[in-house]
C-alpha cells in the first residue's frame, strides 16, 4: 500500500480516521471531500484536513450529478423504501463513492477508506460502487477492524489526540445532510418509543409554528424531469433548494421510521426530505394523466425492487441498469404541471394538467353519454365474473360434500 484516498467530512468518525490511518500504515493519507449539498465551509473542512494530517486534500462540486443522474432518476421511477423512506443518503452514496474512486486513481493512491460502521448499509453501498467500477482499489473500512466500539471510545480518541470535533457525549446521535435531507440516528433515538427532541431539527419549521396561511406551488415537468417551479426554469441542484426552502417552511418531510437495514437488522432514522416530498407528490400528480393504465400499473409493480436496490448499494449493477432503463421508456409523457397546496406540514395536489394528458372530461361527465355502447357493460362484467361464478359455485359443491 501507497497512498490511501479516504472519504472525508470532517466529522468524529472521519476525523478520528484520518489519524488512526496515518498511525497504523505509516503511509499518505489524501482526504476526498464531497459536496452533495451539505451546506459546510468546505474551506474550513480542508484546513481540518490537513490540520489533522492529510498530505492532500481533493473537494469535488458533485452537486448538479447528485440531482440530475441519482435524485430525479429515483424521482422517476417513484422509488420509496419500504413504502416510506426517499432514501436521501441511499442515493448519495453512489455518486460519492464514484467522485471517490475518481480522487483516489487521480492522485494515485491505491487504496480507499471510509468511515460507515460495520452494523450499517453504507459500508455495502461505498464498497459494491469499488467492485463495479475501479476493483483493482485496496478498501480499508476501520470500523471493522480497530479495538473502538462506539463513538465514545472516538470521542476519547480525539481528545487524547487534540482532534476538534463537534458531536458530544449529551447530544452523540449520528447527522447526515445533503441537498436532498438531513438523516438523524443513533444515540438519543435508538429508543424506538422516543419522539425525537425538538432542537433536533435543522431545516423543516415544526408543523405547529409553520405559517398559519396555505401556500400553493405549481411544479412543471418534462419527460419525468422537474424543470421549473411557479414558472421559473431552474438548474436541477438549484430547483431542489428552491423546493426544499418552500417545504421546509411549511414544516413538510418529517420522517421518523424503523427501517429493515439490508444486513438483516432494523434500526430507527429520522429523516427531513421537505423538497423530494413534493416533487414525488407532483410528479404523481402528472403520471396520473399521462400514463396508460397498464403502464403505470407495471411501474408500480417495479418501484419495491427498484428501491431496494437504490437502499442495498447495487446502483451499478445490470439489474438496476435495466430498470432505470424501463422507467425512462415510461417518462416519455410524462410532461405537464402539478399544483400542490402546503399548509401546517402537509401537502396536497388540487390540480394537475398536461398537453399529454389521457384524461377525458366527456367520456366520464355524468352529464354526456358513454362512448361506447351501454350494453357492452354488461358483456364486460360477464366475462370478467365469469371465473368468480365457476369459484362460488365449486365452493359451494365443497361445502355440501363436506356437509355430507
Amino acid at each position: 500500500m501507497k497512498k490511501i484516498a479516504l472519504a472525508y467530512s470532517g466529522g468524529l468518525d472521519t476525523s478520528v480516521i484520518l489519524t488512526w490511518l496515518k498511525e497504523q500504515h505509516n503511509v499518505p493519507v489524501v482526504a476526498y471531500v464531497a459536496d452533495v449539498g451539505q451546506d459546510e465551509n468546505l474551506e474550513a473542512v480542508k484546513e481540518k484536513a490537513f490540520a489533522t494530517g492529510a498530505s492532500d486534500v481533493v473537494i469535488k462540486d458533485l452537486r448538479e450529478e447528485f440531482v440530475s443522474e441519482y435524485v430525479f432518476t429515483a424521482l422517476k421511477a417513484n422509488a420509496l423504501y419500504e413504502g416510506v423512506y426517499l432514501m436521501g443518503t441511499s442515493l448519495a452514496r453512489p455518486v460519492i463513492a464514484k467522485g471517490h474512486i475518481a480522487a483516489a486513481l487521480e492522485t494515485g493512491c491505491d487504496a480507499i477508506a471510509h468511515g460507515a460502521t460495520g452494523k450499517g448499509n453504507d459500508q455495502v453501498r461505498f464498497e459494491l460502487t469499488v467492485k463495479a467500477l475501479a476493483p483493482e482499489l485496496e478498501i480499508i473500512a476501520p470500523w471493522r477492524t480497530w479495538d473502538f466500539v462506539g463513538r465514545t471510545d472516538l470521542l476519547e480518541y480525539a481528545k487524547q489526540h487534540g482532534i476538534n470535533v463537534t458531536a458530544t457525549a449529551e447530544k452523540p446521535y449520528s447527522l447526515d445532510a445533503n441537498l436532498m435531507h438531513i438523516s438523524y440516528e443513533g444515540g438519543i433515538l435508538e429508543d424506538p418509543w422516543a419522539a425525537p427532541p425538538d432542537d433536533m431539527f435543522l431545516w423543516t419549521a415544526s408543523p405547529e409554528k409553520a405559517p398559519d396561511t396555505p401556500e400553493t406551488v405549481e411544479i412543471t415537468f418534462e419527460a419525468g424531469i422537474p424543470v421549473s417551479i411557479n414558472g421559473e426554469k431552474l438548474s436541477p441542484a438549484k430547483l431542489l433548494h428552491a423546493i426544499n426552502e418552500i417545504g421546509a417552511k411549511h414544516g413538510v418531510g418529517r420522517v421518523d421510521v424503523v427501517e429493515n437495514r439490508f444486513i438483516g437488522i432494523k434500526s430507527r432514522g429520522v429523516y427531513e426530505t421537505p423538497g423530494m416530498t413534493l416533487l414525488m407528490q407532483a410528479h404523481r400528480a402528472v403520471e396520473s394523466l399521462t400514463l396508460d393504465r397498464e403502464v403505470a400499473h407495471f411501474k408500480d409493480s417495479l418501484v419495491s425492487r427498484f428501491a431496494e436496490l437504490i437502499y442495498n448499494g447495487f446502483w451499478f449493477s445490470p439489474e438496476m441498469e435495466l430498470l432505470r432503463t424501463t422507467v425512462d421508456k415510461t417518462q416519455e409523457v410524462v410532461t405537464g404541471t402539478a399544483k400542490l397546496k402546503l399548509y401546517k406540514g402537509g401537502s396536497q395536489v388540487v390540480g394537475r394538467k398536461s398537453p399529454f394528458s389521457l384524461y377525458d372530461a366527456n367520456a366520464v361527465s355524468f352529464e354526456t353519454k358513454m362512448t361506447v355502447n351501454p350494453k357492452d357493460s354488461g358483456g364486460f362484467i360477464n366475462i370478467n365474473g365469469l371465473r368468480l361464478t365457476k369459484w362460488a359455485q365449486t365452493q359451494a359443491n365443497i361445502k355440501r360434500m363436506k356437509s355430507e
